[in-house]
């Protein structure tokens, strides 16, 4: 008969061997980009889309990293540091790698082990077979994918259609809000929302 000591040991392996539970995918989203996506909530194991604005998805990552989880941006040479920590971005567990060079997909391939939500900027096209390979990697390490650009087969792809700045008045003033309309593309369809950020 095997001891109890022995079968909490079991009973551990096993669960670190099963996959993630829905409950355990969600990451901490935004109420105002929740009903961007499709459940509410940024999935890990799951990528995501985003064509029009790299505010747009350094905010999906907002919220988890504000909550204490770590992020990283890949080939985001643009990254602003003040308008990060504006958005609720954490810096402080935030790495940002400007230029990967060729190297995107195997550092994507790497952060996705350590980092919950990873941001990526893709110099290239990426081949459905690169993008399934990458998947099964964030699903293994339950981290989450958000694409400024083209990426097969995402969860959900935003796309922002206007956008407008708030704040100048009659030549005076300094821009305080934007406000995007984003259509969401997923598997229930096409939506169109307004965000305000």
């Amino acid at each position: 008969m095997l001891q109890s000591a022995t079968l909490r040991e079991l009973q551990q392996r096993i669960d670190e061997m099963q996959p993630l539970r829905l409950d355990e995918r969600a990451l901490p989203t935004h109420p105002a980009l929740a009903r961007l996506l499709p459940e509410a909530t940024l999935r890990r194991g799951s990528s995501y889309t985003v064509r029009g604005s790299q505010s747009l998805a350094l905010s999906l990552l907002a919220q988890a990293s504000s909550s204490g989880l770590w992020c990283a941006a890949i080939g985001c040479a643009g990254f602003g540091a003040e308008a990060a920590a504006a958005l609720g971005i954490a810096l402080d567990r935030c790495v940002l790698v400007p230029d990967p060079g060729d190297h995107e997909l195997a550092l994507l391939g790497l952060l996705s082990e350590a980092f919950t939500v990873v941001v990526l900027r893709s110099s290239s096209r990426v081949s459905p077979g690169e993008a399934e390979r990458v998947a099964a990697r964030l699903r293994e390490h339950g981290a989450a994918l958000v694409v400024m650009g083209e990426w097969p087969r995402p969860e959900s792809a935003l796309s922002v259609t206007a956008s407008r700045w708030s704040g100048l008045g009659q030549g005076a003033g300094m821009l305080d809000a934007r406000e995007l309309t984003v259509r969401s593309q997923d598997r229930r369809g096409s939506r169109l929302h307004t965000v305000r950020f």
